[in-house]
């Protein structure tokens, strides 16, 4: 094998495995900087978390705590991606799934759906309901970073260009401009609330939404 050979099949196997530091640590493929993620979450808390990670990547943020305000924010604003918990009050995350796959203005937006409830889970993995993939309760960074990477290699999500300026130059500030003090304040781990544990998935939430295409 010459060495042009080889270093295209060195190429193909780095694209392959995603970029890794020198010391073999793995380095997800980020979406574009500025890419608008919409955070769909009952809790203000998760929405705090999430969106301090998204923005420390270098993504814009946008943010709902209830079904309908999620669908309204994603016709009118269009996110590249949207993080959608599954178990919340009034319209569930499931039914937001299921409007925003029919609706001709979403249908394509990955979703990412996430939740602490086992049912919730479980549900996912038996159907999936049309969505791309799932985070489960708590995660942290590297969990959300390996979900955007993932939908960049598969070309779900637009990659960010290697010129591309750092994160923190690009966007100095979180949309709502808190404090350095404020920031630091927010965990960097999701966990699920303590009043949110004794909620449940029953069988009609689940019946509501059947076969979603």
């Amino acid at each position: 094998m010459d060495g042009h050979a080889l270093m295209n099949g060195l190429g193909f196997f780095k694209r392959l495995l995603g970029n890794q530091t020198a010391d073999g640590h793995r380095v997800e493929p980020q979406a574009a900087l500025g890419a608008r993620m919409l955070v769909v979450d009952d809790s203000p808390t998760i929405c705090a978390v999430l969106g301090k990670m998204l923005h420390q990547d270098g993504y814009a943020v946008l943010k709902a705590t209830g079904g309908a305000e999620a669908i309204e924010l994603a016709r009118r604003e269009r996110p590249a991606l949207i993080f959608l918990d599954v178990v919340m009050p009034g319209t569930n995350g499931f039914a937001v799934l299921r409007t925003l796959r029919h609706d001709p203005l979403t249908r394509d937006i990955p979703i990412v759906m996430i939740s602490g409830n086992p049912q919730a889970t479980e549900q996912f993995y038996l159907q999936r309901f049309g969505a791309d993939d799932f985070m489960q309760k708590p995660f942290g960074r590297d969990e959300v970073y390996l979900r955007i990477g993932q939908l960049v290699r598969s070309g779900r999500l637009d990659g960010r260009l290697p010129t591309a300026p750092a994160a923190a130059e690009a966007l100095p500030a979180l949309a709502e401009e808190l404090s350095a003090d404020e920031l630091a304040d927010i965990p960097d781990i999701a966990m699920p609330d303590a009043e949110a544990a004794p909620r449940r998935v029953g069988t009609a939430l689940l019946r509501v939404v059947p076969g979603i295409g």
